[in-house]
């Protein structure tokens, strides 16, 4: 089965790497239009996966992500039609040099190939990744998780035929219907086939695929995000911040689950924070010393402060310093965004400067590590790597390159 679509998207891929960008444009603007036109049908899919979820006692935040209504799919389409307007990124001369000899070489950007993308419930990843892949050039092999199967079998579908009405090969964009953990395992060795993969999901799956895969993994996702609190930081700003960052979607990958206060501000920030977050009923797991200034808390433990609690929990711990700070974020941090809050230039500078991940914020909430608030477009996910792409893993992200090479008859000696 998995072969069979493997075999599909290297066909259509022949086909999709040479369409123009008219032809590219049209397909996505026929998915935006066929994706409000048939929200009804999504809808009513997505219901089996809700009733599901609910059944299986899921928890509410992770059903929050699995949930669609007419407003985000909506917004989904708008997202399909965004990356339409966005600059083709393949064709593009990257640079160009004559050399003594004649020869006239060229980079110039190309498609990946196929790129298979294993996510878990949030069925709005979808039409993201099956819109950046159209763009980009590649055919996309998806394979979601068995909590959103219906709505993403809804959405693939319509996707499908959209292209297929704008002249495009609908094979470019196919889901893996086995929901097994045995077919995202198989997908891993499909190294023939599959130029690359994009895992999106928690840290399990994330690791599976960095552990088992013998395709290239481009790996995003795991956000143990910290927000550290700066002896010098305006603590209502830095109140605002933290209530933003872990309350406004604690779902996502950019929330904030780890809270880091300077012992010299503790005794004032911390009662603002708590009273803050218990609005939205959130759990503190706290150390000793910050048990000590707000009530009602619960012990934190080693686990807690390596924890991505996707939910209405937060780790918290009083530090001596920045470099305390600094020190607790690269033990437990996942590279994915961090944040000082403090009105201190060289505090900031040194923050900016030693902490290592993909989004660094200077008194903003990391909440906005997201391609459309870069000014991206959409996103496949959020790349807390190094290579080949960190960040918002958008469009100039999922094209590689090679070398025209034009001479008149030159042989090397």
């Amino acid at each position: 089965m998995l072969t069979e679509l493997g075999k599909r998207a290297k066909k259509a891929e022949a086909v999709l790497m040479t369409a123009s960008t008219a032809q590219k444009n049209k397909a996505l603007f026929l998915i935006a239009t066929a994706l409000n036109e048939n929200a009804g049908d999504i809808l009513a899919a997505n219901a089996l996966d809700i009733e599901t979820a609910r059944a299986n006692k899921m928890k509410s935040s992770l059903i929050d992500r699995l949930s669609l209504d007419e407003k985000r799919i909506s917004s989904i389409a708008s997202g399909v039609k965004e990356v339409a307007l966005l600059e083709d990124p393949v064709g593009k001369t990257l640079s160009g040099t004559t050399r003594p000899n004649g020869l006239v070489i060229e980079k110039v950007s190309v498609p990946l190939g196929v790129i298979a993308v294993i996510f878990e419930a949030r069925p709005n990843v979808t039409a993201d990744a099956a819109a950046l892949c159209l763009k980009s050039g590649n055919s996309v092999i998806l394979r979601g998780g068995k909590e959103a199967f219906h709505s993403n079998k809804a959405i693939a579908d319509i996707m499908r035929a959209a292209v297929k009405n704008a002249g495009l090969p609908e094979d470019c964009i196919q889901l893996v219907e086995d929901t097994s953990r045995e077919s995202a395992t198989a997908l891993m060795k499909m190294n023939d086939y599959v130029d690359v993969l994009i895992p999106r999901g928690g840290a399990g799956l994330i690791k599976a695929c960095v552990q088992n895969s013998t395709v290239p993994v481009i790996e995003t996702g795991t956000g143990n995000c910290h927000v550290y609190v700066d002896e010098f930081a305006d603590l209502e700003m830095a109140r605002d911040i933290l209530f933003n960052a872990k309350v406004s979607r604690p779902s996502v990958c950019n929330a904030c689950e780890s809270v880091l206060v300077h012992r010299a501000v503790a005794e004032k920030f911390l009662p603002m924070a708590k009273t803050a977050l218990e609005k939205a009923n959130v759990i503190i797991h706290a150390d000793s010393e910050t048990a000590r200034i707000i009530a009602d808390t619960v012990p934190a433990t080693e686990e807690d402060y390596a924890r991505e609690y996707l939910g209405y929990e937060i780790s918290a711990k009083v530090v001596g310093g920045i470099d305390e700070a600094i020190e607790h974020i690269a033990k437990y941090g996942t590279g994915h965004s961090e944040c000082i809050v403090t009105e201190s230039y060289s505090n900031a500078q040194k923050f900016v400067a030693r902490v290592d991940c993909a989004a660094v914020y200077v008194n903003a909430s990391t909440r906005f590590t997201d391609g459309n608030e870069f000014g991206f477009g959409a996103e496949i996910g959020i790349s807390t790597q190094k290579l080949h792409a960190r960040g918002p893993l958008g469009l100039p992200e999922l094209v590689s390159f090679k070398y025209i090479v034009r001479g008149n008859g030159q042989v090397r000696g």
